[in-house]
């Protein structure tokens, strides 16, 4: 194992895992259990809105659908094809149980972070609103050395997972589906993220508006159609989900199983890496959005959780387990002697799920899912990039010189072999959560209040009706 496995190993397992769900127990224990007793307020402060939409406020501000959107892009990435499959591989069927734990309590973390980062935002050079973990830091906390650490592994974070392993993803995905050469996927893709990027907030905000749902509703249809294929298998899949994830030993055959303690700890850590609920990035997306009450947008926040990781992510696991092309013995086998093969696992894996109904097109439907998962990511990346070399730097003038350079990866990590960089993204973002999952432990209560009061504005506006016609 090398310094930066042991390194990353040391920073998530436990520490952070756990400070994620004791955080997650802890607002939900706060709010109620919000994400399960209101899921009707939440769902129709969300859904709901979507159906009505308002005028938009003359603010300059993104939408509450541009602002999920902005922050889906990120969040909805490799991981959820490659990564929930990896998870599988490694940690057994019971990690699918355990990513829906962790995000079952990151739907409130995820609340509490997008409600703080409207409290604490402020108006941006373009009349519009920036905000996020660098505000509440400083102005919730007063602590603006926390917020210069969290900003700095923000920058590196960027760079590293946003950007090199994103780029990687999809010239691998279109070499592998279609033959394509790598320098020319990241030269094009480079300049196509560079015409939008360039645009700011703004133009992110609505090329994601178009592209998240589009990407999302095809890759769940995809998805739904092997799952619908193979439904005879559900049940079993379902046993193997729960069953592996209490378990203290759960055997397959031949004397090998996978642990409790491993399901838990690839279930929770995909989770996380997929719903970015606590780790503080998708919260800058959200503080720019144009909204009357603070509580408001931390709907967004669980309705952002259960998208990313409660349909996307649980739709890849599902394919794979019902599909049959997952072989627990084979898996176990090959971790055991030490052989696993890139067939085996990751996008690989899922493509072989999809395989298994759509024939030969699932490689390329896979590919073409992982090219726009992956592509959203380096929109929604850039941005946070920016706001943290801003806050870092206290000027704007080395925005023009981070796209650059950020575009110039794109091209690097096209050809280049990312193997460590996924090891410094997990490092980078550990270290973006640390002082994160500090200041979200610190400024619960006002976020807390800023629900009730909220809650408590709603049902007078649905109760003086009800009196009105009473009367």
């Amino acid at each position: 194992m090398t310094f930066l496995e042991r390194l990353g190993d040391w920073i998530w397992d436990p520490w952070l895992l756990g400070g994620f769900l004791l955080l997650g127990l802890w607002c939900s224990v706060g709010t109620g259990f919000f994400q399960l007793f209101g899921w009707r307020r939440w769902l129709g402060a969300t859904v709901g809105a979507l159906l009505r939409p308002k005028e938009r406020e003359k603010g300059g501000g993104l939408t509450q659908l541009q602002a999920l959107s902005t922050a889906l892009a990120s969040t909805i990435g490799t991981g959820s094809i490659a990564g929930v499959a990896t998870a599988i591989f490694y940690g057994g069927p019971g990690a699918v149980f355990w990513m829906w734990v962790s995000a079952l309590l990151g739907m409130m973390t995820g609340c509490v972070e997008k409600t703080l980062a409207v409290r604490y935002r402020h108006k941006s050079r373009d009349g519009g609103w920036e905000g996020g973990p660098m505000a509440y830091m400083t102005q919730g906390l007063g602590l603006r050395p926390l917020a210069l650490v969290f900003s700095l592994f923000c920058v590196t974070a960027s760079i590293g997972g946003g950007d090199l392993v994103q780029a990687n993803s999809i010239a691998a995905a279109l070499e592998h589906a279609f033959g394509w050469g790598r320098l020319a996927v990241g030269a094009v893709t480079a300049v196509l993220t560079g015409a939008i990027i360039l645009g700011g907030i703004g133009r992110i905000g609505r090329v994601s508006e178009r592209l998240v749902p589009a990407m999302a509703i095809l890759f769940l249809a995809g998805g739904g159609a092997v799952v619908l294929c193979h439904a005879h298998a559900l049940p079993e899949a379902f046993s193997a989900i729960f069953h592996g994830a209490f378990a203290p030993k759960a055997a397959v055959g031949g004397g090998l199983g996978y642990s409790m303690a491993t399901a838990m700890r690839y279930g929770v850590a995909r989770g996380v890496f997929t719903n970015e609920a606590g780790l503080g990035s998708s919260a800058m997306a959200h503080a720019a959005a144009d909204v009357d009450h603070p509580a408001e947008e931390g709907m967004w926040g669980i309705f952002e959780v259960f998208v990313a990781t409660g349909l996307v992510c649980t739709v890849t696991a599902l394919a794979i387990l019902t599909s049959g092309v997952y072989d627990p013995q084979a898996a176990l086998a090959a971790l055991e002697a030490g052989t696993v093969e890139n067939a085996m696992v990751g996008a690989a894996l899922s493509a072989a799920a999809f395989s298994t109904v759509l024939g030969r097109w699932g490689g390329p439907f896979v590919a073409v899912c992982l090219l726009l998962f992956a592509f959203s990511s380096l929109l929604g990346w850039s941005y946070y990039g920016q706001q943290g070399l801003a806050f870092l730097t206290g000027t704007r003038r080395w925005t023009g010189l981070y796209r650059l350079c950020f575009l110039l990866f794109i091209v690097v990590g096209s050809v280049g072999d990312v193997g460590a960089v996924w090891q410094v993204a997990d490092i980078c973002n550990g270290m973006m959560a640390l002082p994160n999952l500090i200041a979200l432990l610190l400024l619960s209560p006002e976020a807390f209040r800023l629900l009730r009061t909220w809650a408590e504005r709603r049902e007078e506006r649905r109760t003086i009706p009800r009196k009105a016609a009473a009367d």
